[in-house]
């Protein structure tokens, strides 16, 4: 372990956690609405008034999870504050069974209805860390009627919203890894801030562990596939059943590896490695550096446009997945991904003029023009979540 080394990561990693919350907080917050902007060029301007209801509930969450690692501070319950009280007014579908929309307007209108129930997901941990931080028991019972309700969406209940699945079920129907990982990252978050129901969050915990191994996990094929048939099936006569989503896997592997490290299981803990290892020795550009988006576990074209480009988010997974492996491993290997990706990080991603990280980044590495620092996807998640855990984890190192 070279200590030196790691602490100066460790510096680094608490200047842009600075950073980034102050550039959302200076240019995100809409303080006539309510709730945050999250379509922000490089330098914090709104170029769209659209608001993402997934980052309503990101925003909330990462606010009062920061409280949580680093003390209360009003501001940061003020932000989370707002995102809730945006999502409770604005957000909710009450004549479609209080499932969440995708987008609003600035002020509230619905724009968009989404087949998946990620907003509602996003909206169940940000009460729920909220709840955590101020013991409002109404966030509680939210977040607790929002989580069961991604259950049982995920589990055959009809959508109250009416609309049927992307293809035609009856030529085609599968399983999408997202659902049971997301699953199991919201059932930690839970788990944590509800005790009472320990017993419930344990069962959810253990059939999204198994439907991520029974059915995505291809050890044989080296790969964890987004898409698969019913029974797990290797649909690979079509580009969908053969896509790797290398951040995704690289996302599920420390969501198994938190959860191996609670329950004790050194057997999970060897396959959450396992899925590390395979998405990112694919996935690395080894021309340019950085993750590829998607790639095809067989080595043929992808079919989505943006699949060689290196976005944010997958590079913070990294980041935290590879400093948790070798946090309980202590095998190097997972060390120096961490010095990589951190440097590619440092080099491509963190901007020290505006502060934030870019978004998007061409493949060769440079952002894509005009850059931005937020859009209907990205907002004050993954960064900042993977710099606090960061900390956390090299501070465990140091101090281990």
């Amino acid at each position: 372990m070279e200590r030196e080394k790691l602490q100066a990561w460790r510096d680094w990693v608490r200047a842009e956690l600075g950073s980034c919350v102050s550039f959302w907080l200076e240019h995100g917050m809409d303080k006539e609405h309510g709730g945050v902007y999250t379509c922000l060029t490089r330098d914090g301007k709104v170029f769209s008034t659209d608001k993402s209801v997934w980052m309503q509930g990101r925003c909330a969450w990462t606010f009062s999870y920061l409280c949580r690692v680093y003390g209360k501070k009003q501001e940061w319950l003020d932000a989370a504050k707002s995102c809730l009280d945006f999502l409770e007014e604005h957000c909710i579908n009450r004549t479609a069974g209080d499932r969440l929309y995708f987008t609003v307007t600035a002020d509230g209108k619905p724009l968009r209805q989404r087949r998946y129930c990620f907003s509602e997901g996003f909206y169940a941990i940000g009460n729920a860390e909220y709840y955590g931080q101020t013991g409002e028991r109404e966030h509680l019972e939210r977040a607790r009627k929002a989580y069961q309700l991604v259950y049982d969406l995920n589990h055959g209940m009809p959508d109250p919203t009416g609309m049927g699945p992307k293809t035609i079920a009856e030529t085609r129907t599968g399983r999408a890894l997202a659902d049971p990982m997301i699953f199991l990252n919201m059932t930690g978050v839970m788990r944590r801030v509800d005790p009472e129901q320990a017993a419930l969050y344990d069962r959810y915990a253990a059939e999204c562990v198994h439907d991520i191994f029974a059915y995505h996990h291809k050890p044989e094929m080296k790969c964890t596939l987004e898409s698969v048939g019913v029974n797990g099936e290797f649909q690979g006569d079509f580009t969908a059943g053969r896509v790797v989503n290398p951040g995704h896997d690289i996302e599920c592997s420390w969501f198994l590896m938190e959860e191996a490290n609670r329950t004790g299981d050194a057997a999970l803990h060897k396959k959450a490695e396992d899925v590390f290892n395979f998405a990112i020795e694919a996935g690395w550009d080894k021309e340019y550096g950085g993750l590829l988006y998607f790639i095809d576990c067989k080595g043929l074209p992808p079919e989505a446009y943006e699949h060689d480009m290196k976005l944010w988010w997958p590079h913070n997974e990294i980041l935290i997945a590879s400093l948790m492996a070798y946090r309980d491993t202590k095998d190097e290997k997972y060390l120096e991904w961490f010095f990589k990706t951190a440097e590619y990080c440092k080099t491509c991603f963190a901007d020290d003029v505006c502060g934030e990280w870019y978004g998007y980044l061409r493949r060769d590495g440079k952002p894509t023009e005009p850059p931005c620092k937020g859009s209907t996807f990205k907002g004050p998640f993954h960064v900042p979540r993977s710099l606090i855990m960061a900390d956390v984890l090299l501070g465990d190192i140091l101090e281990g």
